[in-house]
């Protein structure tokens, strides 16, 4: 019977998500919408899987912010 994963889950083994890069990473994802063309204002009221969903597909972005 080895001793894997299961028995080793310490964050050596597999570094903790930090607050400070997540913050990081939603601060630039936001920055993309509003260089796409959305408005700074309804970007900044959308939950966090809303604007990851829309960066997903910026030329959708771009054509609902033409229309």
């Amino acid at each position: 019977m080895g001793t894997g994963r299961k028995f080793n889950k310490q964050p050596v083994t597999r570094p903790k998500k930090s607050g400070l890069e997540r913050r990081r990473r939603e601060k630039t994802q936001r920055s993309r919408l509003v260089a796409l063309g959305m408005d700074e204002e309804t970007v900044r009221k959308m939950d966090t899987k809303t604007i990851r969903a829309l960066i997903q597909k910026p030329e959708k972005v771009k054509a609902a912010v033409q229309a």
